[in-house]
């Protein structure tokens, strides 16, 4: 029988970063709809900061992806900024949220002219409190809808980066 070390190990690694989110407070998975939106921080391209708590009577997309610049979050977060004039009419803000650093942000938002905030999530806490898995490559992808309400209304745990900017604006239309 062909023995390799480590290999239990890292397959048992491999299986503990691919299981549910933990979510503070003992919940597994993500968050449900009807629970209150954990609070998200991100700052748009000029450096205004745009905060869920603050937006009461708005509706909000909070969207988690992967890694700036990488092809399928570049997709996602473009097709965002191509419906960008229908999410103004609609009334809904977007904050997209990964782990990368504010100065990756800050020049992703640039290099890609993006009108809508990102949230650095360098310690995993806001992925936590919404029980968004981590894997090794960052957060999965998933996006939730926070109704006017600031109780979450809808959740996608899994996007096709292509169409889901219009997928989410017929969801939050009025």
């Amino acid at each position: 029988m062909l023995r390799v070390p480590g290999a239990l190990p890292l397959s048992l690694l491999f299986l503990a970063a691919c299981g549910p989110a933990h979510r503070p407070g003992g919940g597994i998975g993500l968050l449900p709809v009807g629970a209150v939106a954990p609070e998200v921080v991100g700052y748009d391209a000029t450096g205004a900061e745009v905060k869920v708590s603050t937006l009461a009577g708005k509706k909000a997309v909070v969207y988690f992806y992967p890694k700036d610049g990488s092809p399928g979050c570049t997709k996602e977060a473009c097709a965002f900024r191509d419906s960008w004039d229908r999410y103004v009419k609609a009334g809904v803000v977007v904050i997209g949220v990964s782990s990368d650093s504010a100065e990756s942000h800050k020049e992703f938002l640039q290099h890609k002219h993006l009108p809508f905030a990102l949230a650095a999530d360098e310690s995993g806490a806001v992925a936590g409190a919404y029980g968004v898995p981590q894997r090794f490559w960052g957060d999965s992808r998933v996006t939730f809808l926070v109704g006017s309400d600031g109780k979450i209304a809808h959740v996608w745990p899994d996007v096709d980066p292509g169409i889901h900017a219009d997928e989410v604006l017929k969801a939050a239309a009025p």
